[in-house]
């Protein structure tokens, strides 16, 4: 729990620095996506602020998660349509998200080198990167020491 108070400190913190306002609805998102063992959907996430807050509702939800990602402090998991708090949000480069399919954890990494070789070959396209996420599907060590199979088929 550490972790997570001090997450949603530097949230709070960050939001104050650039006069964003961290309204109590995206402070308990963020709280409920932080405290999550893994992604969550928003839908989960109503159905855990609708015991709250009886009147929330799902544009309730997405305004505080457009909010959060917008602050860079949530990020979208585009293959799993769900939701992952970002440890660190003073990161302002691209990612890379590995995803398990054995036991569902989503782990964030950063490697600057990939992002940069990325933006450079897009360049050399005539593109430029204005957002970058990469996201890795397979399985953690854990699920393959332990034998466990996919739950589900990767995305093509």
């Amino acid at each position: 729990m550490p972790e997570q108070l001090s997450l949603i400190d530097q949230a709070e913190r960050q939001c104050l620095a650039r006069g964003a306002r961290f309204t109590p609805i995206r402070r308990r998102v963020l709280e409920l996506i932080a405290a999550s063992h893994g992604a969550l959907k928003a839908y989960d996430l109503l159905d855990q602020l609708a015991k709250e807050h009886g009147a929330a509702r799902p544009p309730t939800i997405y305004r505080a998660l457009d909010f959060l990602i917008e602050q860079g402090l949530v990020h979208r998991i585009e293959s799993l349509n769900a939701y992952l708090a970002c440890h660190c949000p003073e990161h302002q480069h691209g990612f890379q998200l590995l995803i398990c399919r054995g036991c569902g954890r989503v782990e964030e990494m950063h490697d600057d080198d990939l992002g940069s070789r990325l933006a450079d070959s897009a360049n050399g396209h005539g593109f430029t990167v204005e957002r970058q996420t990469v996201e890795l599907e397979g399985r953690c060590g854990e699920c393959i020491e332990q034998g466990l199979t996919p739950a589900r088929s990767p995305a093509h």
